[in-house]
């Protein structure tokens, strides 16, 4: 039982490590359906562009609130700190989140339909491999090698896919100018 100043210094802790640190000081089989949830979003957009956190990235997220917010405006041009941001860079996040959402729900669905287990944890452990964060409910632990063989698809696809999607985009954009 964790009391007083522990249990935000503790929550603190974890939305941090869920990026790509990978420690854990609370047992995350223990935790709550939605802790776990709300860990899964925070694994799942990762860190900074520039860091080596896993993830469709912070920036890739902003990209996409910064359209809707364009859009509730009315406005054509999605604009941040006065300068306007183009339309490939948002075609470019929406193929990202398209990309990263399809590879998690497609390693999910295998894992539930092999282990049996309940959703809460296998999309925690699935967006944790996609996402390179290194924490874990325990299922990975008692996986047998087909389901191995998934999450290591899955954090290849999470680590090497995105970056691989988002640098052909680019290249194409580049070839079309």
């Amino acid at each position: 039982a964790q009391d007083g100043w522990f249990r935000p210094i503790t929550g603190l802790f974890h939305s941090i490590m869920t990026r790509s640190g990978g420690f854990s000081t609370v047992d995350i089989h223990e935790m709550n359906g939605s802790t776990l949830l709300v860990m899964d979003m925070l694994m799942f957009v990762g860190g900074g562009s520039a860091s080596t956190a896993g993830g469709i990235k912070v920036t890739t997220l902003a990209v996409l609130f910064i359209a809707a917010f364009a859009e509730a405006r009315g406005d054509h041009d999605m604009q941040a700190f006065d300068r306007r941001i183009p339309s490939d860079v948002l075609r470019l996040a929406v193929s990202v989140v398209l990309w990263g959402a399809t590879i998690v729900a497609t390693a999910t669905v295998a894992l539930l339909h092999l282990t049996k287990e309940p959703l809460d944890f296998v999309l925690f452990d699935v967006i944790s491999a996609f996402a390179t964060s290194g924490l874990s409910t325990g299922l990975t632990a008692t996986l047998d090698d087909p389901g191995k063989l998934i999450l290591a698809a899955t954090m290849w696809a999470g680590r090497v896919g995105t970056v691989t999607l988002a640098a052909a985009l680019a290249a194409s954009q580049r070839a079309q100018l």
